[in-house]
């Protein structure tokens, strides 16, 4: 089955909610949950930088990280927006069995 966790930052709470509802229309995840106010600091273009971000966290399965990945960086406002799939390793395994049947095969 292959289960992950995706964590993906955004500007806003808008932008949260336009890349999920992207990635849930097109069914490459099972749901989605939204995050507001979380401070982040990292280097851009060789200084650090201080942002407010919005974390979006998707569940799916791995087989479809590439098409998660490349429906937000179309929908995504960053020049490199951040994916990161994490495996799933135990968890309710009738949530993960709903995650499996709420998502297409690839």
């Amino acid at each position: 089955m292959d289960s992950i966790f995706i964590y993906i930052t955004c500007k806003d709470k808008q932008e949260a909610l336009d890349v999920g509802k992207a990635l849930l229309s097109k069914k490459l995840v099972a749901c989605i949950n939204i995050i507001e106010g979380m401070t982040s600091a990292y280097w851009w273009e060789g200084e650090i930088v201080e942002d407010t971000e919005t974390i979006l966290i998707a569940k799916s399965k791995s087989n479809l990280i590439d098409s998660i990945t490349e429906t937000v960086k179309t929908e995504h406002s960053y020049d490199i927006p951040c994916v990161i799939g994490l495996p799933i390793q135990s968890g309710n395994q009738a949530y993960l069995n709903w995650i499996s049947e709420s998502v297409d095969a690839a």
